[in-house]
Formats: C-alpha cells, sequence, structure tokens
C-alpha cells in the first residue's frame, strides 16, 4: 500500500459524511477550529520562529521570508479570514436554474461539493488555514501538501484544526496534511485517480510547470504572476507613484506584486524622476534607454549622474527581464509608443494574472479592459488587491489563471460542481 492511500481514503469517507452536514453544523466546527488557532497561538507561532530560523540560515531572501513569517497579527488575519468564511452563505444545496421541458420533465441545477482537493503549496503558512476553512464550508475534504520549508508551522496549525473539530463536533479527518516533507508526496498525489477531485498547485513557475505536466487528476492552475502596470500620460502622476510603489514594495513575494512598469513615452519625464526618487533605497529598478535616460537626465554614459537618487540602484533591462516574476524588490521599466504596443506586451509576457492601466481616459480604459487577457484588470488602483481577503471571501485557495470552471481569486464557489436533479412524472424517450 502506498505511503498516503490511507489518508487518500480517510479523506474520500469523510468527504462523504461532511457533504451531508448542513451550514449550521459546519459553521459551528469552523468556530471551534477558530478558537483552537486562538488557544494554540504560543505553538503555533514557536513553530512558525523555528520555520523562519532554519530557512534564514539556508539562505532564503528576505521576500520570501516574509511570505513564511507569521506574528500575532498574522494569526488574527487567519482567524479573521475563518469568521468571514462562516458569515458567508453556505454555496452547497443552491438551485442555480430551473426550467420545464416541452415534455414535462422539470430540470434544476444545484450545486455540490467538489469531492476531495489537494492543495499543493509553498512557504506561506496561512494558506493552510485559508484552504482548509474554504474546503469544509463547502463540504469538501482536503489534503494539505505545504513546503518543508513550513512543516513545523503547518503541522501546529492542523493539529489546532482537527483539535478545534473535534471539540466542535465536527470532522477532523476531513483535513490532512501530508508533511513527510518527500517530493514523492507530490508525485503520488498527481497519480491518485479515484481518490482524488481536483488539485490546486499555488506557488512559483516550475512547481505550477511540474503539477500541470504530470497530474493524471484534474488541476486548476493558480499562481505565478508576471503582473503589469501601464501608465499613460492623461495618469495622475503623483497617484501613479504612489501606487506603483504600492504594487512593487508592499509585498513584493506576492503573486500580485507589480513586476513591470509600461511607460507611455510622453509620460516618461514626468513619471520616471519621482518614481525613481520614490524607490531609492527600497528597490532595483532595471530600465530600457528610454527610461533611464528620463531618471538619468541623458544616460549612465555621458548623464548626469550626479543628479541619480541617493540609494537608488539602476540597471540596464535585458530581454529576460520581460518574461521573469522576480518575486523580490526588482522592477523592470519598459517604454511604449501606444496602448496598443503595451497590450500586445502584456498579452505576451503575462501570466493572465493581474494588470492594470493608469489613466484619465475613458476610451483608453475601455480598450485596455476589452483587450488585456488576464484574470482580474485593473484602472487607476494597485495589483495587489487581487486576493480572496480583499475581494470579500475571506480567504482564498488561490488565483486562478485558467479559463474555466474559476478564474481570478478562487473562494468557495470554487469547490463546487454542479448536479442536475430531474423530475417526471413518468416520461420515457421515444
Amino acid at each position: 500500500m502506498s505511503s498516503l492511500e490511507p489518508i487518500f481514503t480517510s479523506l474520500k469517507t469523510a468527504q462523504a459524511a461532511l457533504a451531508l452536514q448542513n451550514r449550521q453544523q459546519k459553521d459551528d466546527a469552523l468556530r471551534s477550529a477558530v478558537a483552537a488557532i486562538d488557544a494554540g497561538r504560543a505553538e503555533i507561532l514557536a513553530a512558525n520562529s523555528a520555520d523562519v530560523d532554519k530557512a534564514r540560515a539556508g539562505g532564503m531572501k528576505d521576500a520570501l521570508l516574509d511570505r513564511l513569517l507569521l506574528n500575532d497579527k498574522g494569526i488574527d488575519g487567519i482567524i479573521e479570514g475563518i469568521e468571514t468564511v462562516i458569515r458567508q452563505e453556505d454555496p452547497i444545496g443552491k438551485v442555480k436554474a430551473g426550467w420545464t421541458l416541452p415534455n414535462g420533465l422539470f430540470i434544476e441545477q444545484t450545486t455540490v461539493p467538489l469531492g476531495v482537493a489537494v492543495i499543493i503549496y509553498e512557504s506561506r503558512p496561512n494558506v493552510t488555514a485559508d484552504a482548509f476553512s474554504l474546503a469544509y464550508k463547502a463540504g469538501c475534504a482536503i489534503l494539505l501538501r505545504g513546503s518543508s520549508a513550513a512543516l513545523a508551522s503547518n503541522r501546529a496549525i492542523v493539529k489546532a484544526i482537527k483539535a478545534g473539530l473535534a471539540n466542535g463536533g465536527g470532522i477532523p479527518d476531513a483535513v490532512a496534511l501530508a508533511d513527510s516533507g518527500s517530493r514523492d508526496e507530490v508525485d503520488e498525489i498527481l497519480s491518485a485517480r479515484g481518490f482524488i477531485d481536483v488539485v490546486l498547485p499555488r506557488g512559483g513557475r516550475e512547481l505550477i510547470r511540474r503539477v500541470v505536466e504530470n497530474a493524471r487528476v484534474p488541476v486548476i492552475e493558480t499562481g505565478e504572476g508576471n503582473c503589469h502596470i501601464y501608465v499613460e500620460s492623461s495618469a495622475d502622476i503623483p497617484n501613479a507613484v504612489e501606487i506603483i510603489v504600492n504594487a512593487k514594495v508592499q509585498k513584493p513575494g506576492a503573486c500580485n506584486a507589480v513586476e513591470t512598469v509600461l511607460v507611455r513615452r510622453d509620460a516618461l519625464a514626468a513619471l520616471m524622476p519621482p518614481l525613481a526618487a520614490a524607490l531609492a533605497g527600497k528597490a532595483e529598478l532595471r530600465c530600457d534607454g528610454p527610461a533611464k535616460a528620463a531618471i538619468t537626465g541623458g544616460g549612465l554614459n555621458g548623464g548626469n549622474t550626479g543628479s541619480l537618487p541617493f540609494g537608488l540602484i539602476l540597471k540596464d533591462a535585458v530581454e529576460e527581464d520581460w518574461e521573469t516574476e522576480f518575486l523580490d524588490y526588482i522592477l523592470a521599466v519598459k517604454t511604449v509608443d501606444s496602448i496598443g504596443e503595451a497590450i500586445d506586451h502584456i498579452n505576451k509576457y503575462g501570466t493572465r494574472h493581474s494588470e492594470a492601466i493608469l489613466t484619465n481616459d475613458p476610451a483608453a480604459q475601455a480598450e485596455f479592459r476589452r483587450r488585456v487577457d488576464a484574470a482580474c484588470v485593473y484602472t487607476n488602483a494597485s495589483t495587489r488587491f487581487t486576493d480572496g481577503g480583499e475581494f470579500g471571501f475571506g480567504a482564498e485557495l488561490g488565483i486562478s489563471t485558467q479559463k474555466f470552471h474559476a478564474r481570478g481569486p478562487m473562494g468557495l464557489e470554487a469547490l463546487t460542481t454542479i448536479k442536475y436533479l430531474i423530475s417526471g412524472t413518468g416520461q420515457t424517450r421515444e
């Protein structure tokens, strides 16, 4: 018997029982899980501290350490997310549509749980609680497979969740953690036909590619975010600088952080000097020739280099930068001559995640919204809002960048599917 097969079997049995529970039962269990997480705060934070120390000693960069780190505020955020899920309507048993056929058959389209889900994710221990709460409320069992970097944190969180479910009359076996730390677990999960109904990879390009290319079970593709902000000359420049700095610096290790800014040529002179000043000491700029010249007053070779803001790291952009999700304090800047050129660049290099336009031209906004191929398209706002919590979902399973079933931040509805109920009075088909 494989190492995970007993867990697969237990999850499948638990999901069948969970699917029969009503909203009150599920919400009571989730409230008890919240109480257990709060009560286990010290143990969770101690485990996380050990994970962070180990990761720092192993050379993990600061932007990624930020994703791993939990503190009291982080625990409060986890609790708030679950409480928001509790307040939401039960997504199961909804009649989405109903109609009667000419032969008298009455058809109802209703929502049911998707089944047993697996989420494979990297160094974000908050995802452990987020994914559990959404799955449980949606009547789905879930297997959590986090990274080895967050193993102690995830163990402590799942321990608290299971204790809470047991105390609250819930079903503890509806959540499990694959915690051997072995990469073989992923291969076993991806081959578990008959046990697993959906796998959600949440992380960087290599993780997502590995799951998509090797899975023999259904996959909802999430994660990688090579996000752009396009700035037009009609934009409010001080506001544009504030938006770009927020989208890059507030949490650079997040998939919704901006990686490339596209600047209309006639906006360079107004935008680049204040943007460079605002990012000096905060993020490295990798600019093409015109964008760099707008900062230096003529270019680094023969330009007025003495006027560069103190602490600014300014480098020449290369082709590879346009396709890179840096997940770091690095921002690429490219000059474009039209909105069409900006859109073509985004649709070529983007990952269909989150894209933004900064403009006061309604026609440009309409064209950008219509033509940009992404799950989330912003006007005059930071891309950092692409998040289940910010969208009012309480938590999220990830950001889907595909085009079927679920797209964008995935909340409760993403873990439901359709069942048709057909009522007749003796009809037979000729």
